[in-house]
């Protein structure tokens, strides 16, 4: 028995490949998005400690909370993320050695594609939380 067209191989990598691209964009947007998600983290851990170290530092008078959130702010700004979807809570400002002061920023992150083909969430809670002590 001789083999017609059924038989014939040819184009069966393209099939394969078409099969599989789904799942290549995926994970490579997948990663692009926590990528990005990992350095949104990364820059509220930084900004809160920013915030901490303004707050506090030996002046007189003290740094008030809203002197720590325009620290806090003005590194966002820096950074590409924008101040006005970030919550800054500061606990302990102006307070005296040893007690502690908190900065807390939290941002919720949203995904730009992943939501859209899985069933990822469209947005993730990210909180960065500082504690230092007065001078």
């Amino acid at each position: 028995m001789s083999c017609v067209w059924w038989c014939d191989e040819r184009g069966g990598p393209t099939v394969e490949f078409a099969l599989l691209l789904p799942v290549l964009i995926l994970i490579l947007f997948g990663t692009i998005e926590f990528g990005l998600a990992f350095y949104s983290q990364e820059v509220l851990t930084n900004a809160s400690r920013e915030g901490a170290r303004a707050g506090i530092v030996q002046n007189t008078p003290k740094p008030s909370v809203s002197d720590i959130q325009t620290v806090v702010n003005n590194y966002l700004t820096g950074t590409g993320i924008n101040p006005s979807l970030v919550t800054v809570t500061v606990v302990g400002a102006g307070g005296t050695f040893p007690n502690p002061l908190t900065v807390t920023v939290t941002y919720n992150y949203q995904f730009l594609v992943l939501p859209r083909f899985s069933g990822v969430p469209s947005s993730i809670n990210l909180t960065a939380q500082t504690v230092m002590r007065h001078e």
